[in-house]
């Protein structure tokens, strides 16, 4: 028997990522909104309240009023916006984290799609910090850079308009005032004290991201190799069908010395990687950021809160 599913903000990146991905799908019926509703509250009310399971893919504040609406106890929300992922009461949609995590997402009816920089960030930092590798102070640096498609329909517009400006061939930083809105969940959900300095890049091709946070090797617990942290982390994702630990000081994991960005865009994948030296530790992490840092992630979801596989539709 198909489940009923409402995609509120459907005209979106996000919203659009997750109905492809729905293509071919028997087990799910589709509600749609008009095009002249799909801001009148009481449509979108009565399309939530009429599905088993809504996705918002909405500004903030429109995911806030969109969970307001709801007065029908069967509803099961799954956000992608920032509004709600460091609230307690909402399960954090990143099932690889734990089994903890997979448990609440499983039988939670709010669940707060992750961030995609913070998706990359937290799959390095948070086993870390759970192994007793990193202490909750430590002050950690995170680097990133993502295709523009991370900055929505605006920024798609702007990069693949005949108006682009010339500054847009080129990468670059922005949140410079370190404030950016994953901030608040990467700190919360890897139990840090101190928020990362981060510093986000974006650059002048679609989709893919690569996020870094490097290690000094001094500064931690006690004394880990590149290697050490490599098994550590090996062992947090074993088994995992998304995420993966990449080869440690093989030619396999990047054979030209390059980590490309874009490697797995338009999967729902995610590649950890182990660099650097016993002293100089580097952890990259690769995703789409419209997969796994977004749509993909959502979809997965959805999959372990219906009770099916949870790669259905994703590869």
């Amino acid at each position: 028997m198909s489940v009923k599913i409402y995609i509120d903000g459907q005209e979106g990146t996000t919203g659009l990522k997750i109905l492809e991905r729905f293509e071919g799908r028997n087990d799910i019926e589709l509600l749609r909104i008009s095009e002249d509703k799909r801001k009148d509250p009481s449509e979108r009310a009565r399309l939530i309240n009429m599905s088993d399971y809504t996705f918002l893919c909405l500004p903030d504040a429109a995911s806030v009023e969109a969970v307001s609406f709801v007065d029908n106890d069967h509803v099961r929300i799954i956000d992608a916006s920032t509004a709600h992922r460091t609230n307690p009461d909402w399960a954090y949609g990143f099932p690889e984290l734990s089994a903890a995590h997979r448990e609440k997402i499983r039988t939670s009816n709010r669940v707060a799609n992750p961030g995609c920089y913070a998706s990359g960030f937290i799959s390095l930092v948070y086993p870390l910090v759970q192994a007793g590798v990193l202490p909750e102070e430590y002050p950690l640096t995170c680097h990133a850079v993502s295709g523009y498609s991370g900055g929505g329909k605006k920024m798609i517009a702007v990069l693949e308009g005949e108006d682009k400006p010339y500054e847009c061939n080129s990468p670059r930083q922005y949140a410079l005032a370190q404030k950016h809105k994953h901030l608040p969940e990467m700190q919360k959900i890897c139990g840090l004290k101190y928020a990362p300095m981060f510093n986000p890049i974006v650059d002048d091709y679609y989709s893919g991201m690569v996020v870094t946070v490097p290690l000094i090797s001094r500064a931690l617990s006690k004394k880990y190799t590149a290697e050490n942290i490599h098994e550590i982390l090996s062992a947090h994702y074993e088994g995992q069908y998304f995420v993966k630990v990449k080869e440690f000081g093989g030619t396999e994991t990047l054979p030209d010395g390059f980590l490309a960005a874009n490697t797995l865009a338009g999967t729902n994948n995610m590649q950890i990687f182990v660099c650097g030296n016993d002293e100089q530790i580097l952890l990259c992490s690769r995703l789409d950021n419209l997969g796994k840092g977004a749509s993909g992630a959502a979809v997965q979801c959805l999959n372990i809160m219906m009770g099916v596989d949870e790669t259905t539709g994703l590869i």
